[in-house]
């Protein structure tokens, strides 16, 4: 074993070389993902003890490069969660105005919704649709004008309009933001429905797969779990359950799903016959994580005791029912080669004998495929004053099996962080592309995003189209995202992660050694909802 690893290190060293990058960043990245991303770690799932061994291994990495522990006089920052998860299949029927009643089929038409403060769920309540479910004043937008939802289920289209600019349309695709607008005209729950859109990035039957699998969020000083969800959520139709909730509607679920591709993605909102019947339970249990978080001190004597913040999660989705016989995920590229490209990056730093003026925050944190939690309780309970942090740069999943030529650059045309990517990607000669598949809504979907919601201007890159890198990136997508496949068999380019770890190194020098610390663009989006919190 140690013979094949020295093989595959040399060869990965070799690869760099030939490539024009450092050879020993190739070799640490590759020794890296070869460890977080192996069977013995089954997947690094928040909360068990195989997740433990790899913040272990973390920390062990943060103190052989010299960071300073970040969470007083240690690496790990505990984060409490819930975890909560379908007690069974639950379910779930529509009750005709004429009293007959239609059972829709688990796995088929519907997968259930666990629900933190309601873990005994049972509705008989009339449905509303509501379109996308979003009140956006700013696009002159309301779904919900004109509809009486209070005391009844609204009914939402998992998606956002395509006119919205991509990194908007990420914010009205997400469930919080949904739920929140039903809260506020009074709704009794909310049941999610599937559509095209959603279905190529999420498949349903994936999601009939892991149905089980655990949710999470933190608990609060007073024990009590953090969530934004105060109405209960039904479940999640697929398109052929959203069929048959809309027989006999204004219109069908096929005519709904059209209207998504009309101008300014025009769904109408109309009341549903008849009424949703749901009978759910949710199992819920605490568990116990860590963020790791190590610091390099920063040299300037009045800029030090500002943070530049390098996120990274170290969990993945750990053990699943099977597919083609194997049932570990072990996230290699989501998120041990984010996770070993930051490690990285520290040890650049620390070679390049010129401490940056600002000082630097490693977060490595847990629980971002249960939400991006450990990056939210982070933002929410920061080890440093939150004044104090200036931006986040956040590595998650970079697609690694081509030589990218360019990136996209969520959130850098937000802030004054624009300009320092740009000059970063340009010393290397990589371009930066705009957000190639909207659909994704990749803005609100890594922990950047807990930044943001704190007011803080962060940026998230990820490996772009060009060179190849589309094929990639739709087979990663189609293949071995949150699959077991996303393992060491993959034809992983080292000397790729060398680069990209370069190129994050010159971002967060950027903002390190700047004069001003990173500000939001006047009037953006994401500035005015959350920049004077």
């Amino acid at each position: 074993m140690r013979k094949a690893l020295l093989a595959l290190s040399l060869m990965a060293a070799g690869a760099a070389f030939a490539a024009g990058t450092d050879p020993q960043s190739a070799a640490n990245i590759h020794a890296h993902i070869a460890f977080l991303a192996s069977d013995l770690l089954k997947g690094r799932e928040a909360g068990t003890p195989e997740y433990d061994i790899a913040a272990a291994y973390v920390a062990s990495q943060m103190e052989q490069l010299g960071l300073k522990p970040g969470a007083g006089k240690s690496y790990f920052q505990h984060v409490p969660l819930t975890a909560y998860r379908p007690a069974g299949q639950g379910s779930l029927a529509v009750k005709r105005a004429d009293g007959k009643t239609v059972p829709l089929v688990f796995g088929a038409d519907y997968v259930p919704r666990s629900n933190l403060l309601f873990p005994t769920l049972k509705l008989d309540k009339p449905m509303v649709f509501v379109g996308y479910g979003i009140t956006a004043p700013e696009h002159g937008r309301d779904d919900y004008k004109g509809m009486d939802v209070k005391g009844k289920i609204a009914v939402i289209l998992y998606a956002a309009p395509k006119s919205y600019q991509s990194e908007e349309r990420a914010y009205y695709m997400l469930s919080t933001t949904k739920y929140e607008a039903a809260a506020a005209h009074g709704a009794a729950g909310v049941l999610f429905i599937s559509n095209p859109v959603l279905d190529k990035i999420a498949p349903f039957a994936d999601n009939a797969r892991q149905y089980q699998s655990w949710g999470m969020t933190w608990r609060k000083s007073d024990g009590k779990p953090f969530t934004h969800a105060t109405l209960p959520g039904a479940g999640m139709l697929s398109m052929a359950g959203a069929r048959k909730l809309f027989a006999g509607a204004k219109l069908s679920a096929d005519q709904v799903f059209a209207a998504m591709d009309s101008a300014n993605s025009a769904v109408p909102s109309f009341a549903l016959p008849g009424s949703l019947l749901a009978d759910e339970k949710t199992e819920i249990k605490n568990v116990e994580s860590e963020n790791i978080v190590g610091i390099l001190p920063g040299a300037d004597p009045k800029l030090k005791n500002e943070y530049v913040v390098l996120s990274a999660h170290l969990d993945h989705i750990g053990v699943t029912p099977p597919v083609k016989g194997d049932s570990i995920n072990n996230g290699a590229l989501d998120n041990a080669s984010g996770v070993a490209t930051t490690l990285e990056v520290a040890r650049l730093f620390n070679a390049s004998g010129n401490p940056p003026r600002r000082s630097m925050i490693f977060l490595i944190d847990t629980g971002e495929e249960k939400g991006l939690v450990g990056a939210e309780y982070f933002a929410h309970n920061p080890t440093v004053s939150k004044a104090q942090i200036a931006s986040d740069v956040d590595l998650d999943m970079p697609v690694l099996t081509y030589d990218f030529t360019d990136v996209t650059a969520f959130g850098a045309d937000r802030s004054s962080i624009g300009p320092s990517v740009k000059k970063a990607a340009a010393g290397m000669n990589i371009a930066l592309s705009p957000d190639p598949d909207p659909d994704q809504a990749t803005f609100v979907r890594s922990d950047h995003y807990r930044f943001v919601e704190q007011g803080i201007p962060a940026v998230f890159l990820a490996t772009g189209y060009a060179n190849g890198g589309k094929a990639a990136w739709e087979d990663f997508g189609k293949n071995h995202y949150h699959k077991p496949s996303d393992d060491l068999n993959l034809p992983i380019r080292y000397d790729v992660g060398a680069k990209f770890a370069k190129l994050n190194y010159a971002i967060s020098r950027e903002l390190a050694d700047a004069d001003a610390r990173p500000a939001w663009n006047k009037g953006d989006f994401f500035g005015q909802k959350f920049g004077k919190r």
